[in-house]
């Protein structure tokens, strides 16, 4: 507290003026369990003074945080990763003088507690108040734009590489890396912000920073000078030395309960779905559990028991499975040819998908690489694997656009590959209709791809089919998962040759054709003057009379029968149902 004083980001608050509103906050320190000795004070604008409080009044704007899934794969495109982040990122934007005295706060000079508090104020955002991020993420965005002309590079990284506070990026090679630093952080500078903590892949990056902008390292003593330090980005496990990503779950002892079993499904950090598989079996366990109805603290049954003990015996193994964090390897050479290949499946437990890049060099060489996928549970109500599989491919189609959009590299080729010839039909398809759930689905797969972008692969090489039926840890570097089917590998995919795409004869999800049939109907123009009635007894009436007339009668004026009533209503039925 006394270094936030100290630095004017608070300051202390004047009496206030007869009629004032005025905003007294709480506040406590967090530490952090991985940096002992670091304090962060953290503002509760969440509590409350009869019944309000600060955030149910604060605006937060517009969404301008980046996607975390785009930031991390553009992270992986490129040879030389650069990390770094903003210091204080929050307590770098102004308050405006009126809105200050919302931000008031008590606290003891110098920490002596034995005197009276005093009154202080913020004058700069805070963590714990909801529009926070989106007026420090607006100021970001907002001083790029204003230097573009002038800082091309750092400007899109500012723009586009930062989430929340940290920067992740990768370019091409070192010169290129060390510029862009640099104009980075000048750029930051005009606007007063730090850019430090910087660390790399290649420690000559990092030669031309003070040693004060280089992140820590919390690691024991090295004594050799080019050790480079171990760490995390975004929450992801990294090891700078290898370039490589991994998982680090905590050795907690989670209790054989559902709470324990959603506390340990929570507990596994995968926004880009490397252990999806593995993931889906620890929800399938879960699914169950809300399935029968198991209580929170209740006991797992039995039968349940020795699927929860090797699920949970295999997170402490999840630090095996090692990715490596570029999409291709160093020394490659000149990338030739860009594809996107695609994989969905389904079945009973779940459905997923996945999408590998595939590089082509000028040696037809080959290299192909997972960069995301997806894996969910199937619904509890049962629901036919034929629309499962529409479900599958409509995320996949969801995350090809996501993909193209943010990994900003050109895509000279894109494929989708199943292993339903249902699928297949009803992509297809020109001719029959769907009913509601297969038609609107169809139709935004097809508005986003094209029908002749769709081939059939054998479920034996298909990755996606992990992502509907789980996997082990130790089966997930040893099967195709990571890697992409083999003949992903080979020097040109093989043209198989995809089976027929003709919709099954009765098959449920086709609407029954409907025969329409004409004829003409005299007694149309007699039915448009009968509209003009509203009361039916009437309308009967009437029609009886002129019934009456047509029979010449000698008698119109004698009053109706009860037959000429009832033959004058099934002559107005008849002429409603032609």
């Amino acid at each position: 507290m006394k270094e936030i004083i100290s630095k004017g980001d608070a300051e202390l608050a004047p009496p206030a003026s007869h009629g004032e509103t005025v905003w007294y906050i709480p506040h406590h320190g967090v530490y952090h369990p991985r940096k002992p000795g670091k304090l962060r004070v953290v503002f509760d604008c969440s509590a409350k003074y009869r019944g309000i409080a600060l955030n149910d009044t604060l605006l937060t704007g517009p969404d301008l945080i980046n996607s975390l899934v785009g930031v991390l794969c553009r992270f992986r495109k490129d040879a030389v990763a650069v990390v770094c982040d903003i210091e204080k990122m929050f307590h770098q934007f102004s308050v405006s003088p009126e809105g200050c005295n919302y931000l008031r706060f008590l606290w003891w000079e110098d920490g002596q507690l034995e005197r009276e508090p005093q009154e202080y104020r913020m004058t700069v955002h805070l963590f714990g108040a909801a529009s926070s991020p989106g007026c420090a993420n607006f100021g970001l965005k907002y001083l790029a734009q204003q230097h573009k002309a002038d800082y091309l590079a750092a400007s899109a990284f500012l723009e586009k590489s930062f989430y929340v506070d940290d920067r992740l990026i990768s370019v091409s090679s070192a010169k290129e890396a060390k510029e862009l630093i640099v104009e980075a952080q000048e750029l930051c500078k005009r606007a007063g912000l730090r850019l430090h903590k910087f660390d790399s892949n290649q420690r000559e990056v990092l030669s031309c920073l003070a040693i004060s902008e280089r992140a820590p390292t919390t690691d024991s003593v090295n004594f050799n000078p080019n050790a480079i330090p171990e760490g995390e980005v975004l929450g992801i496990q990294r090891s700078v030395s290898n370039d490589t990503l991994s998982f680090n779950i905590n050795a907690k002892d989670f209790p054989p309960t559902r709470r324990g079993v959603l506390s340990a499904v929570a507990s596994l950090y995968d926004p880009l779905g490397f252990v999806a598989p593995f993931t889906l079996t620890g929800k399938c366990i879960l699914q169950e559990l809300c399935h029968r109805g198991i209580g929170w603290d209740d006991s797992l049954p039995e039968n349940l028991c020795p699927r929860w003990e090797e699920w949970k015996n295999g997170l402490q193994r999840l630090k095996e499975v090692i990715i490596p964090r570029c999409y291709c390897p160093q020394d490659f050479g000149n990338i030739s040819k860009v594809e996107l290949h695609h994989f969905s499946d389904a079945s009973n437990t779940g459905y997923g998908a996945c999408s590998f890049l595939r590089y082509k060099n000028d040696n037809n060489k080959v290299h192909c690489s997972l960069v995301m996928a997806k894996a969910r549970v199937a619904p509890t109500k049962v629901t036919s694997v034929p629309r499962l599989e529409l479900s599958a491919a409509v995320t996949l189609v969801r995350m090809s656009v996501m993909l193209k959009n943010e990994l900003e590299m050109k895509i000279d080729e894109e494929f989708f590959w199943t292993d339903s010839q249902v699928l297949l039909a009803y992509i297809n398809n020109e001719a029959r209709r769907f009913h509601v759930f297969v038609a609107n689905r169809v139709q935004l797969i097809r508005e986003n791809t094209n029908p002749s972008q769709w081939h059939y692969v054998d479920t034996a090489q298909n990755p996606a089919d992990h992502t509907s039926r789980g996997l082990r840890v130790v089966d997930i570097s040893l099967t195709n998962w990571l890697s992409g089917p083999k003949f992903l590998w080979q020097p040109e995919v093989l043209s198989i040759s995809d089976p027929p795409t003709e919709l099954l004869v009765g098959d449920p999800e086709v609407k029954a054709a409907q025969v329409f049939t004409t004829k003409v109907n005299v007694g149309k123009d007699i039915l448009s003057r009968l509209k003009r009635f509203s009361n039916w007894i009437t309308l009967v009436k009437v029609v009886a009379r002129i019934k009456r007339l047509g029979s010449q009668r000698k008698h119109p004026g004698d009053l109706l029968t009860v037959k000429e009533r009832n033959e004058a209503a099934e002559v107005i039925i008849k002429l409603v149902q032609e």
